[in-house]
């Protein structure tokens, strides 16, 4: 009886050993059969949380993809990789797929999934004010954003609204590239003014080189302010890619939704090295809290509507656009469990 126990185990362990191989061989087959997947962001920002919760839970390759994630620092760079098909899906305003449209482009970029509903950029004043009040800019000097980007163009919408002449009553510096306006503001005395995107503004406080007196998400309203897009042919030819990539991101809009800041910080942190855990949560935090996630990927209507009236405010449309022709929502749809 022992003599048969321990037969039996012997072959249990060679079944075992011999399974082995073919186990490791399996996974490496299926890890060969990710689709390679290139995404070119406008810019890498704690702002797209979700984006980032998906890459480092692994829901990219669990819907079969190998992603590249690539930073464009701009829309009109992600823009050109789009068109160029160095990028496969672009991350950026949805403006920038409107211009090119306006401008003729034969094979439009289409906008398949919305991420932010909110802006994501504050306003720093060098002083502290708890009674911060949109007047208060009259007469002032403020370091802005380019002309026709979305940040520049959703502070105008805000000035506008509560009466202020963005041309007239303020001075509003565009000269300063992306990403340097903190460093500006902290040379540049003349400036009273400056609008932020984070980390740079919770940098500003730390430092008490500046303090937040406004978030322009939060005054401007629902905005859809960042989107996915990919050429229109490229759509048509891989609809299975567009759909896993959609159903990855909604898979990190589901985490976003369900877990507290600080579970999010947590999983994001290998993204930002730069940035440490405790002021990581501060800014996954203010975020939260403003509701600037959405909790599906759906580009609605009228939402797109929205954008144009924007972009008409600040004079950048020559002409509005149809939704069906620069919106596609089925993939975002089908990606919503």
């Amino acid at each position: 009886m022992r003599n048969k126990k321990w037969i039996s185990a012997a072959a249990a362990v060679v079944l075992a050993v011999t399974a082995l191989p073919f186990t490791v061989s399996a996974a490496e087959s299926e890890e060969k059969e990710l689709t390679k997947v290139t995404l070119n962001e406008v810019a890498h920002s704690i702002f797209y949380a979700p984006q980032y919760v998906a890459i480092e839970e692994g829901y990219f390759a669990e819907e079969g993809l190998d992603l590249t994630l690539v930073t464009g620092f701009g829309a009109d760079k992600v823009l050109t990789a789009l068109i160029s098909g160095e990028a496969d899906i672009g991350f950026m305003g949805a403006e920038a797929s409107i211009y090119a449209y306006q401008e003729g482009a034969t094979d439009p970029a289409v906008n398949f999934a919305q991420l932010t509903q909110r802006a994501g950029n504050f306003l720093v004043a060098r002083e502290e004010m708890p009674d911060f009040k949109w007047e208060d800019l009259k007469g002032k000097k403020v370091l802005g954003g380019r002309k026709g980007g979305m940040p520049e163009m959703v502070f105008e919408y805000i000035l506008k609204n509560n009466g202020i002449d963005p041309a007239a009553d303020l001075e509003i510096d565009q000269s300063i590239d992306f990403g340097s306006t903190a460093a500006a503001f902290t040379g540049d005395a003349s400036a009273a003014f400056t609008v932020e995107f984070e980390p740079s503004a919770t940098a500003l406080e730390k430092k008490g080189a500046g303090y937040v007196v406004a978030s322009l998400g939060v005054d401007s309203g629902y905005v859809p302010y960042t989107s996915y897009s990919a050429k229109t042919s490229f759509l048509n030819e891989n609809p299975q890619v567009i759909q896993s990539f959609t159903t990855a991101l909604q898979k990190g809009m589901d985490y976003v939704q369900s877990h507290t800041p600080e579970e999010i910080a947590q999983v994001i942190a290998p993204q930002f090295p730069e940035t440490d855990l405790d002021t990581l949560t501060i800014i996954v935090t203010r975020y939260y809290e403003q509701d600037t996630w959405k909790d599906n990927l759906v580009f609605e209507q009228d939402s797109f509507e929205l954008l144009q009236d924007i972009l008409e405010s600040a004079g950048e449309l020559s002409e509005r656009v149809d939704y069906e022709q620069l919106v596609a929502t089925e993939f975002a749809k089908s990606a919503v469990k």
